[in-house]
């Protein structure tokens, strides 16, 4: 199948980085070459991110300006909202263009509803040994899809509303009875106010309704990322939008999450404060959310990968915990010889004890033995008084002069 010769956009930093993790200007140069082979074009445009030429080997940076001088190449004005692919959009939507791109454009589905027309999207890949494949695509559906075309529509539904609500009535409320002219006709009442129904409450024991999972990803390029990215491994990636507490980055086609924990120790208190907008840097991949189709990511330096993720660590956990449960059963004995022990050590001292009471009966022995030699020293003493007096009359008898 042939296209008329037209005009076609080329999402030149898509088709740069197909199948790489950074852009390469000779791939997009050997893509858009082979593009115009299979389906010639009048007019082709190459359109790439402001940052494209920072990425790409520094060898090809010269060929790059020569083209971006040239007009080969164009790059959208510092600062456009969106990036580069709000600035592709524009000009396809203008000039009517095909659009060469493996991407999905899914935050501007709600804009560019024609992009879901048939032969407005084509992709392509280079395959070994074969060469460049190229195929019709129509967008992937995703989240950010479907919130993009519900913000399309609410200016449209608020327009439709305004128009069907009479004049003068607000919000279902009637005109006030001042400016409504006087009929003879009873005043109509006013609405009675909406009863607010209770959700019913879960019964107790009942099992919990479990709430729909809505996925981040489509499933096929998941599947690529997890299958060329394990975990702790490096991709680069471009930082797209801001969260409260973290950042979006798209990988390819795959959108991934960056929290600010993971950015820094301590962590930065936004993630303004570490990441810029459009800025396109090595991320480490920390975690996978396969039922919502989910990747973190952190910044090279403050991943938290736990060897428990691992499947062999697993596998091993059971035997860790059973260890663990068999620890005390060992230390059980070994608690009770210390109580035998105390317990001896009683009963000797108990023996021991009458042992030391002889001892403390003796010490009278020890005090009457000490009053017999008291009352020795007290009878010699009134020995030697009783003596003493005889020596005196002795004396006496001495001193008397004898008359005859």
């Amino acid at each position: 199948m042939s296209l008329p010769p037209t005009h076609v956009v080329v999402d030149g930093s898509n088709i740069a980085t197909e199948g790489r993790s950074t852009p390469s200007l000779q791939q997009l140069d050997e893509g858009v070459r082979a593009f115009l082979h299979q389906y010639p074009h009048d007019i082709y445009t190459v359109v790439v991110d402001a940052t494209f030429e920072h990425r790409i080997d520094p060898s090809e940076r010269k060929i790059f300006e020569e083209a971006h001088e040239n007009g080969e190449v164009i790059t959208p004005p510092a600062g456009t909202i969106g990036r580069g692919d709000k600035f592709l959009l524009e000009i396809a939507d203008r000039s009517g263009a095909t659009v060469f791109s493996n991407d999905s454009f899914q935050e501007f589905h709600g804009e560019y509803s024609w992009l879901f027309n048939n032969g407005r999207l084509i992709g392509g890949k280079a395959v070994a040994e074969v060469g460049w494949v190229f195929a019709f695509r129509s967008p992937v559906r995703g989240p950010r899809s479907r919130q993009a075309v519900k913000e399309a529509r609410e200016p449209e539904n608020r327009s439709l509303h305004n128009k069907a609500l009479p004049k003068g009535k607000n919000n279902g409320e009637l005109e006030s009875k001042t400016s409504r002219p006087k009929t003879s006709r009873a005043p109509i009442p006013k609405l009675p106010p909406a009863v607010k129904t209770r959700e019913p409450q879960r019964r107790r024991g009942a099992p919990a309704i479990a709430k729909p999972v809505v996925a981040v990803n489509a499933p096929m390029p998941f599947i690529q990322f997890i299958a060329e990215h394990p975990l702790s491994s490096t991709v680069e990636g471009e930082v797209v939008e801001f969260a409260s507490h973290g950042a979006y980055v798209m990988v390819g086609e795959v959108r991934c999450y960056v929290p600010t924990k993971l950015m820094g120790d301590p962590a930065p208190r936004g993630p303004r404060d570490v990441l810029d907008l459009g800025e396109v840097r090595s991320f480490v991949v920390q975690a996978l959310d396969a039922p919502r189709r989910g990747i973190d990511l952190a910044l090279p330096g403050f991943e938290q990968i736990q060897m428990d993720d691992m499947p062999s660590e697993k596998a091993a956990s059971p035997a860790r915990k059973a260890a663990v449960k068999k620890a005390p059963a060992k230390k059980a004995p070994a608690k009770k010889a210390p109580v035998e022990d105390t317990v001896s050590t009683k009963k000797v001292a108990a023996k021991k004890a009458p042992a030391k009471k002889a001892v403390v009966k003796k010490a009278p022995a020890k005090k009457v033995a000490a009053k017999k030699v008291a009352a020795k020293k007290v009878a010699a003493k009134k020995v030697a008084a009783k003596k003493a007096p005889a020596k005196k009359a002795v004396v006496k008898k001495v001193a008397k002069p004898v008359i005859q």
